[in-house]
């Protein structure tokens, strides 16, 4: 077989743009040998991949700025990376552009614990942040499944919450200041160690815009005190639906766990295989966590219990000690990989009210035995967020395919009750084409307007985020 033969045009470019790059960047810092672009061809969405021009690794903010700022002059796309573990393909390059990965800006800067704030670089991981303070007393709140490896910039691009979000809050309420750097290489500080900016919220556009608007290089983000303790319960019950209904009733009785977990059965099976946590044979599971003194945690736990015993549990489990508890929460940590280890699988995100959890688990059983491919449901039940897990295999033609149709029927369902398409993952690719379902033309319109004004030639994080055809359309106008 033979290769294509290289464009000429952009074989010239990639020379020209990588020599400037090489002049203000250390060698090593600029990948340009396409073998090496390969390990940024995708991020956890692997189904679709694409070697970028080449990539780079800044270490600082000025030499961020100065990076936007060729590529700005040269009109070549950037891709801002954290470390590449969304699931939306949010961070999935294209072949004409430059991965700007911040693995290296990975230092804290200030630590305040009398305003509990703590300023770290943005590519330091999330669990590593908590690292920082742990010794002293303190956390950092919110906690994706991949605390472990995704970079504060990452949470900050897609909004990222947790198992604790019920609680403490999602990114954006944990989140003081930033400092962006725009496409042009301007540098601008938004927010710092104060509750509120005053003027517009452009912390709150910023948070959860994927990378669209600019790059982020610092965060000041909130500590808190460690509780004086916590304590899970694991429930279990016969069907998905009084799983749905027993949360719902929790929440109801405004009772406020500090998390509320939810995993099916097929879910459950791979998580004790791989965990050994422990977990009851049942057809789901909720773990539900409260904080506080004994005194308080013995309180919550007895309204929780009398709750679920309504609804005839399997099961009524609490934590004896801070080892089972471990095991309890590492078990719901490693989901997404002991479910890698049965099938490839895409995961899904969108979100609904609380509610509708029954009928909406239901609904997707149903929709798995039309489309003939397994889901697997663990998700975030206190807010809602769920995260069906798509089980297909591919290598069979056509999987992917069916695939895609029936995370689209999921999405479009959790929008019909209410919710809304994504809760924490983004938009990305993944979701870019249903982004009608949720939004009006005039709404898509406004978003774009407002890309337009930090990012004119739309260099950012091309592709993403926005339906194909409206922004061309858009950009047209």
């Amino acid at each position: 077989m033979h290769m294509p033969t290289p464009d000429a045009k952009i074989m010239a470019l990639k020379a020209a743009l990588a020599a400037r790059l090489r002049a203000i960047l250390p060698a090593d810092a600029v990948i340009d040998d396409l073998a090496e672009t390969r390990a940024y061809e995708c991020d956890g969405l692997s189904a679709y991949k694409c070697p970028p021009m080449l990539a780079v690794l800044p270490a600082t903010t000025a030499e961020v700025s100065d990076v936007l700022r060729i590529c700005h002059e040269m009109d070549v796309p950037v891709v801002p990376r954290g470390s590449g573990t969304s699931l939306a393909g949010g961070a999935m390059p294209t072949a004409d552009s430059v991965v700007l990965g911040v693995a290296r800006l990975n230092a804290v800067l200030e630590t305040d614990y009398a305003d509990r704030i703590i300023r770290v670089q943005s590519g330091r991981t999330n669990l590593s942040v908590t690292g920082a303070v742990a010794e002293d007393g303190f956390f950092y709140a919110p906690d994706p499944s991949s605390q472990l490896a995704c970079a504060i910039a990452g949470n900050v691009a897609m909004n990222s919450g947790g198992a604790h979000c019920l609680k403490y809050g999602v990114t954006t309420n944990n989140l003081l200041g930033v400092t962006l750097v725009l496409m042009d290489g301007t540098v601008v500080e938004l927010g710092g160690g104060h509750l509120d900016a005053g003027g517009l919220d452009l912390l709150g556009v910023i948070c959860g815009s994927e990378g669209q608007l600019g790059v982020v290089t610092e965060a000041t983000l909130r500590i808190l005190a460690k509780p004086e303790g916590a304590r899970p319960v694991l429930i279990g019950f016969d069907s998905n639906a009084v799983a749905g209904a027993c949360v719902s009733d929790i929440i109801k009785a405004g009772v406020l766990p500090v998390a509320i977990e939810f995993m099916d059965r097929p879910c459950i099976v791979a998580c004790e295989a791989f965990a050994k946590a422990g977990y009851p044979d049942c057809e789901a599971l909720l773990i539900v966590e409260v904080e506080g003194s004994d005194a308080e945690i013995d309180h919550q736990l007895g309204l929780i219990s009398a709750i679920a015993q309504r609804h005839n549990p399997v099961e009524v489990r609490e934590a004896r000690d801070a080892d089972e508890a471990a095991r309890i929460w590492l078990g719901r940590k490693s989901a997404f990989g002991a479910m890698g280890q049965i099938n490839d699988y895409m995961c899904l995100d969108g979100t609904i009210p609380v509610t509708e959890l029954p009928r909406v688990l239901d609904r997707i059983g149903a929709l798995s035995q039309e489309y003939g491919l397994d889901v697997a449901n663990v998700f975030h039940a206190g807010d809602g967020n769920m995260h069906p897990l798509i089980l297909y295999d591919a290598n069979t033609p056509g999987q992917l395919e069916l695939c895609e149709a029936l995370g689209a029927a999921i999405l479009k369902l959790c929008v019909e009750v209410g919710g809304c398409l994504t809760g924490e993952h983004g938009v990305g690719i993944e979701k870019r084409d249903l982004m009608g379902v949720q939004f009006a033309p005039a709404d898509l319109t406004a978003q774009m307007a407002v890309k337009d004004v930090f990012d004119p030639k739309w260099l950012l994080n091309a592709a993403k985020v926005f339906p194909l055809d409206a922004s061309a359309t858009h950009r047209a106008a």
